[in-house]
């Protein structure tokens, strides 16, 4: 007999909310703070030219990954989310519809066998998809569910063979400021780059986004391709990447090269460890009045915490 041990964060499925149910979120709206944060959210549009990439939505649900509370409905991803590229409000769904996610290549290079570019539609053909059930945790301490489509990270990382020198791979977005009107701003180092160990990226946990509620990804949550890494700040997962680079030394990234005493290379989520200018011990649920405790690396410790094993002198909760 096949004995399921449960993870800290299942729920179950019976006990998730509809997508289609829209909560009052006033507390959420006024709680945001003004600055850096969690890279998501939701648009309301496809491009056309994805409909034969929509065909392959909704993917089976894996579920090993699920959750101990309601799925944050869809409607307020969409209107609470942050993408710098098209404005700092929350409200930049409309602004993002300019993003042109068809067609879209992706760039491999660095330390890899073979660099090369890739066909967005190639990577959806090589990578097979499904649905994951994730936290997600904003550095400004407010914190949302999503039904996340995708692959594994490390299935990417096998895909791209980098040699055994590599030690980070290195995220970038894409660089229009024609398309992007954010990127006109000469106070951002765009573009947007992140970067995680070797050992983050192929973990269980870190996970290839292509889409969010059994469709394709819309423009506002970073169309066509982002990552999400659920244990970290928001700010971690990069959207629209249109480059991927295995490197030896370590990426000097977005949010770290603009606020670098504010925003971490690292970025775990630890509520012992506030931000500079608020509090991480609670977060704002999205979609509710509830405020609950934050939990330390977002409740997935049991996955991650041994990544950490030995790392004294990193700043691992900033």
């Amino acid at each position: 007999m096949l004995i399921r041990q449960r993870r800290g964060w299942d729920l179950p499925e019976l006990s998730a909310t509809p997508e289609s149910v829209f909560l009052n979120r006033r507390s959420v709206l006024a709680a945001g703070a003004a600055f850096a944060g969690g890279a998501l959210g939701a648009g309301v549009r496809f491009p056309s030219a994805r409909a034969e990439g929509a065909s392959l939505y909704p993917a089976k649900r894996n579920e090993a990954y699920t959750l101990d509370r309601p799925l944050t409905p869809e409607a307020d991803n969409t209107n609470y989310n942050n993408f710098y590229e098209y404005g700092t409000s929350k409200h930049v769904a409309s602004a993002a519809e300019a993003l042109k996610p068809d067609p879209w290549t992706v760039t491999i290079d660095g330390l890899v066998e073979k660099p090369r570019q890739v066909a967005f539609e190639d990577l959806l053909k090589a990578l097979p998809l499904e649905e994951r059930l994730y936290r997600h945790r904003c550095v400004e301490a407010w914190s949302m569910t999503v039904p996340w489509t995708g692959f594994p990270l490390k299935a990417f990382v096998d895909y791209a063979k980098p040699l055994g020198s590599a030690k980070y791979m290195q995220l970038q977005t894409f660089m229009d400021p024609k398309m992007a009107p954010g990127q006109k701003s000469f106070f951002y180092p765009w573009p947007y780059i992140e970067g995680v160990t070797m050992a983050e990226a192929t973990n269980e946990l870190a996970f290839m986004v292509t889409g969010a509620y059994g469709k394709p990804l819309p423009n506002v949550m970073g169309a066509p391709l982002r990552l999400a890494l659920p244990w970290k700040y928001g700010f971690k997962s990069v959207k629209s990447i249109t480059k991927i680079s295995f490197v030896e030394e370590r990426p000097k990234t977005f949010w770290a090269a603009l606020g670098p005493d504010e925003y971490g290379f690292w970025a775990n989520v630890n509520p012992a460890v506030p931000h500079p200018r608020w509090s991480q011990a609670s977060e704002a649920i999205l979609g509710t009045d509830d405020r609950k405790p934050t939990l330390l690396y977002n409740g997935y410790a049991a996955q991650v915490a041994s990544l950490y094993d030995g790392m004294k002198g990193e700043n691992l909760f900033m």
